[in-house]
């Protein structure tokens, strides 16, 4: 990657207000601006909303997962046989459940609020936009301008919902991803465009409350990136509640009215709702940063392209999170921050984000993987073979009454090596973590073995594990 090098005279003379300023107090954001004020810099951030987090705290990770549990808990209700209603319970509506929402949202940015004050990390709130590549502009809500400058920037800007020009989201039944969290009215059906891991979630959430919900997926399956039975369960799943999964449509217009909205598909077909929901892509934030000014250019999706410490072409200026691309993960991002505050304090980082990234999607029930699907395996010509344990034979399933799931194991079939680890039902994002655990054990610590050969709680749902690695080692042919 071509750079354009400051010569070691030049960082010596100019004298800096600060070591680095990290643009954004997202994860990514925060996981720069936390390890290199450990490592004694001196740090600034900038935030353009009034409140530290981000969109993971204010508008996707946590609200969505929030609403998502608040919904779950619903549903145990009504299906306990302990709470028969004696007559029609009230129906919750959207605005019920995000108080909740709206509790933790408060309570995670104020943690992460002292997370900077302990850090004695200056927070600048304003919209950022390079003057050159030592220099920020941080434009404030009251018109007056302030200039920063520092020897290192972080970009770590997160991303928006794609907002195709074509589609009117000013209209008051047209929505995205962060606009839903403003929803005033109670919607008897809602369209959902875009089934990917936001779409299938809000999916669930809608059905949760009782709204009829079309799903409309421009693939032939939903989460392809997923192992195909376990994206096939939730496929089953959505199915069997109701849900209306519409796979290969595009849409063509979407027309506003009073009452709602009517969908126009390429395909012909004409949907009718309450609402949309448009959650098909994001872009990433950096069509306000003048990039211009420095050299820099984001690509069509407004992402920048790093090296693997996260340097972006210009080699004081790093980027990590969303608006470099994949794996879009608030976990990832995090780390990224990490690892680029070590290359930028020591010149190069040893540390690299792990393979096996583990994947949590918050669908009622949720769905969590990380390693190998059998797809890749089979694709891979690596001889495998296949554990699955049932949730419903499981003591603390049955007791809890979330019956409805699967663990399933891949191993490798000669050296009993295990490949991956994927997930359906009630806790599988925690689930998954015992496997991954296993799985980074290098050598002879990572065998399927060890499931059968440990103790586990019972009953508990990590002894899923145990009945899964028996299942599959029993598969073995002699």
């Amino acid at each position: 990657m071509t750079k354009q090098q400051s010569s070691p005279e030049e960082k010596e003379v100019k004298n800096y207000q600060y070591d680095a300023i990290i643009i954004g107090t997202g994860p990514g954001g925060e996981g720069a601006a936390m390890n290199l004020s450990k490592s004694q810099q001196r740090v600034a951030v900038i935030e353009r909303q009034q409140a530290v987090g981000g969109g993971c705290v204010h508008w996707g990770t946590i609200p969505s997962k929030a609403l998502r549990h608040s919904v779950s808990r619903l549903i145990e209700y009504k299906a306990n046989p302990l709470y028969r209603f004696t007559e029609k319970p009230q129906r919750h509506t959207f605005q019920d459940i995000l108080n909740h929402a709206s509790t933790v949202i408060s309570k995670q940015s104020n943690l992460r609020s002292s997370f900077y004050d302990r850090n004695r990390i200056h927070l600048y709130q304003g919209d950022a936009s390079f003057i050159d590549a030592h220099t920020i502009k941080v434009q404030h809500d009251d018109g007056s301008q302030e200039v920063l400058t520092a020897q290192t920037i972080v970009i770590a800007t997160g991303s928006r919902p794609y907002r195709p020009p074509e589609v009117d989201f000013t209209h008051s039944r047209v929505y995205d991803s962060d606009t839903i969290l403003s929803l005033k009215h109670n919607p008897q059906r809602v369209i959902i465009y875009g089934a990917g891991v936001i779409g299938c979630e809000y999916a669930s959430i809608f059905k949760g409350l009782g709204a009829k919900v079309d799903l409309i997926n421009t693939r032939d399956r939903l989460l392809a990136f997923m192992d195909a039975e376990i994206s096939d369960a939730l496929s089953y799943h959505f199915w069997n509640s109701g849900i209306v999964i519409r796979h290969n449509e595009e849409f063509a217009t979407v027309e506003g009215r009073d009452d709602g909205v009517i969908l126009h598909l390429k395909s012909g077909k004409r949907v009718k709702a309450d609402c949309i929901l448009f959650a098909n892509g994001r872009t990433g934030n950096t069509n306000d940063l003048n990039l211009a000014a420095v050299g820099l250019k984001a690509d069509g999706r407004g992402q920048l392209k790093v090296n693997g410490n996260y340097q972006t072409d210009i080699d004081n200026i790093y980027a990590v999170g969303d608006v470099i691309g994949y794996p879009s993960l608030a976990s990832a991002a995090f780390d990224q921050g990490r690892i680029a505050a070590h290359a930028i304090v020591q010149g190069d980082s040893a540390d690299k984000l792990i393979i096996d990234i583990p994947a949590g999607i918050y669908t009622i029930p949720e769905m969590s993987s990380v390693g190998k699907t059998e797809q890749e395996l089979t694709a891979a010509k690596i001889p495998y073979e296949v554990g699955r344990a049932q949730f419903k034979h499981l003591a603390r399933a049955q007791i809890t009454g979330t019956e409805v799931g699967s663990l399933k194991l891949l191993f490798h079939a000669e050296t009993k090596e295990l490949l991956g680890v994927h997930c359906f039902g009630e806790r599988a994002s925690e689930i998954v973590h015992i496997g991954q655990a296993i799985m980074e054990q290098k050598g002879a610590g990572n065998n399927v073995e060890y499931f059968v050969n440990t103790t586990f709680n019972y009953p508990t749902m990590a002894e899923a594990y145990r009945v899964a690695a028996l299942n599959g080692l029993n598969r073995l042919c002699d």
